[in-house]
């Protein structure tokens, strides 16, 4: 895990813990996909990120990693399957979903 990753997931369990981060936003944002990665004034925070996956089922997050193109998040989806989402940095748009099977398997 990079150290951009293991400072994320700090970050989120203090979030977490304070209550914070479970808010939903009461707007919504365009999509832009049009953003280019340099621009990360205009990127959505890993907060504000976790709040809308949250307004859309998703739960659980162990683990969050802004990568060069957008969000990396490992989570539980409104299914109850684990998952790993591309997320748009600005936009909060689920780009891509990977259902992780159980190690079990």
């Amino acid at each position: 895990m990079t150290k951009t990753g293991i400072l994320s997931t700090l970050l989120l369990t203090a979030t977490l813990a304070t209550g914070g981060a479970l808010f939903a936003g009461s707007h919504a944002i365009a999509s832009d996909r049009s953003a280019a990665p340099s621009q990360r004034s205009e990127w959505l925070s890993i907060q504000d990120v976790l709040q809308r996956l949250e307004a859309t089922g998703y739960r659980n997050f162990e683990e969050v990693e802004r990568e060069s193109d957008g969000y990396e998040v490992k989570a539980t989806d409104p299914d109850g399957r684990r998952v790993e989402l591309d997320v748009h940095p600005v936009s909060g748009e689920i780009l891509k979903t990977e259902v992780k099977r159980d190690k079990h398997d």
